[in-house]
This record gives C-alpha cells, sequence and structure tokens, in this order.
C-alpha cells in the first residue's frame, strides 16, 4: 500500500501544476497633454520632434521600445505592452527610429520624394503600355499577309 501512495505521490509532482501567470508590463512616456501629431502615412501619425517613436492610430498611441510594443488610449496614460499578433501590421513595418524627433518639414520633403517617385513609375509604365501596343500592332500587321 505504501508503495502504491509513493507511486502517485511522485506521479502527482512530475505533472506540471496548471499556473496562470500574468505579466502586466507598463511604461511611462511623458507625452503632452494635446501633442501635435504629424501624417506620416494615411490613417497613421506621429508625435512631432520627440524623443521616442510614438504613433498614434486606431484610437491608440502606440510606443515602441527595444523589440516591444505598447499603447494607451490617451497621451497621459500608462503605456501597456501589447502582444506582437496585436500590433497593427502598418506599425510594424515602419522603420525603427525614422520617426524619432520627425517634424512637419520631414513629413513634407517624405511626400514629394513620393509623388516624384509615383510620377516615374507611372511614366515608366505609360511607356512600357506604349511600346506593347507598338508591338502588338506590328505583329497584326505582319500576321495578315502584309509585308
Amino acid at each position: 500500500m505504501k508503495r502504491i501512495a509513493l507511486c502517485f505521490a511522485l506521479a502527482v509532482s512530475m505533472t506540471p501544476a496548471a499556473a496562470s501567470a500574468q505579466v502586466d508590463v507598463r511604461i511611462q512616456v511623458g507625452l503632452p497633454v494635446a501633442p501635435p501629431l504629424v501624417v506620416v502615412q494615411p490613417g497613421i501619425q506621429v508625435v512631432e520632434d520627440f524623443h521616442e517613436e510614438v504613433f498614434y492610430t486606431g484610437g491608440y498611441y502606440w510606443c515602441r521600445r527595444d523589440a516591444g510594443w505598447y499603447r494607451a488610449r490617451g497621451p497621459r496614460a500608462r503605456f501597456v505592452y501589447v502582444e506582437p499578433r496585436r500590433v497593427p501590421v502598418r506599425l510594424v513595418r515602419l522603420p525603427p527610429g525614422h520617426y524619432r524627433h520627425f517634424g512637419r518639414e520631414q513629413a513634407r520633403a517624405e511626400h514629394r520624394e513620393w509623388k516624384e517617385r509615383r510620377k516615374a513609375e507611372r511614366r515608366a509604365w505609360k511607356e512600357h503600355e506604349k511600346a506593347e501596343r507598338r508591338e502588338y500592332k506590328e505583329e497584326r500587321k505582319h500576321g495578315h499577309g502584309h509585308r
């Protein structure tokens, strides 16, 4: 009987205990009450000229620290850690560190660069389409007994 009790006690001690530990990590960022925001992409803004990257999107302020993301409902609220799968993809894709001390002039310059790239891409696409049309016409012309 003692042997059965000992085996049972040993088996119970070897099974993992169901522990429900919850980690609550919070940070304080120190934003002003109404921080000025600059648009970096449609739907994403960054706090202007701030020493940390603090974004505003989807009704939350988001801060990236080290490899983690934190969010808060208001600029003066505590930022709470957010699991990576819950962070908006558009934020994750932003280059780390690029938007520290980001200002309106930088935003305007990036917008101008984007417009120029877009114009160049459109011109290249139009040229490509023209070349395809010319090639198609030439093929049709020679394919129907014309020389």
